[in-house]
């Protein structure tokens, strides 16, 4: 437990570095794009080969992939429905802020001891934080033409980190594995996104302190955690699995929002400030969420 919260707090301590590499001058508020380009482009990308490295999927429980997915539609759905007296652009915010659950970042390091499940799970909410919900956002805001399949398909084809998965997802159905040299260079990379991630986050902080904003954040975070937090009592009570997978979905559901989001709302020219100030506060939350549960689940 130790070894997770002190990793839990290098989050945070990153976090407040990039915050105050910003405040001395050392980052621009407008340095937060490129952040953001090698994030998604390439460390986010090479994490995910990493993490296919020696995985094996299990078909029998493809019912956590689907719960992965859906748990995301959700979130889309409900951030679209809370925000239809808004504007367009702010749905699009909300449903790309709400969505999306951290797990390669934040989640496999508390949960070493069952990362199948928690890797089912992720196959599913992948298609949502890699490209699902930036695609959809970015019709919503767009709207001149509709959410269609063909602007779906499209748009995903332009995400590198899902296209990514994807091609990993393929490659591990049929037991092909990367050559040494691939996985070693992407390896290296690898180790950065986690820090790259959190920088990132830090440099983009930014909160107005206006009664809106506030508002925004709270309506955010409070609809993700409700929706989250009973999930995972659904999960945990009622669906008939080996514990291990009721584990895995209980911290999958309280997990902090997707890392992706702060450079997704940057691609859309939305208010990233606020969004990272939305992924900051998401951390801290389920810090405190996935160690007392934690406490209770593995007693």
């Amino acid at each position: 437990m130790a070894d997770i919260l002190t990793r839990a707090g290098c989050f945070i301590a990153i976090i407040l570095l990039g915050m105050v590499l910003r405040r001395v001058g050392f980052f621009k508020q407008e340095d937060f794009y490129v952040l953001s380009k090698i994030v998604v482009k390439i460390t986010l990308p090479a994490a995910i080969v990493k993490s296919f490295v020696g995985r094996e999927l299990e078909p029998s429980m493809i019912i956590l992939t689907l719960i992965g997915f859906g748990f995301g539609v959700l979130l889309i759905v409900l951030g679209v429905v809370m925000n239809l007296h808004k504007a367009p652009k702010d749905q699009a915010f909300a449903a790309l802020n709400q969505s999306g659950c951290n797990i390669s970042n934040f989640v496999l390091p508390f949960t070493q001891s069952f990362l199948g499940p928690v890797a089912l799970f992720d196959v599913g909410n992948a298609f949502i934080c890699l490209g699902g919900s930036y695609s959809i956002a970015a019709m919503i805001q767009d709207r001149s033409g509709g959410i269609s399949p063909k602007k779906l398909f499209v748009s995903f084809g332009k995400s590198v980190p899902l296209m990514t998965y994807i091609i990993m997802t393929v490659l591990s159905a049929l037991k092909i594995q990367l050559p040494n040299p691939v996985v070693e260079f992407t390896g290296i990379i690898a180790n950065a996104n986690a820090f790259m991630a959190m920088l990132m986050i830090g440099v983009g902080f930014r909160l107005s302190g206006s009664r809106e904003q506030l508002g925004d954040i709270v309506r955010i975070i409070g609809v993700r955690y409700a929706a989250g937090f009973a999930l995972a009592l659904l999960g945990w009570f009622l669906l008939p699995f080996p514990l291990e997978y009721r584990q895995a979905l209980v911290m999958c559901t309280l997990a902090p929002i997707a890392s992706t989001a702060p450079a997704f709302t940057a691609e859309l020219k939305g208010d990233f400030g606020l969004s990272s100030a939305v992924n900051s506060i998401s951390i801290l939350i389920s810090i405190g969420l996935i160690t007392g549960s934690l406490l209770l689940i593995l007693v």
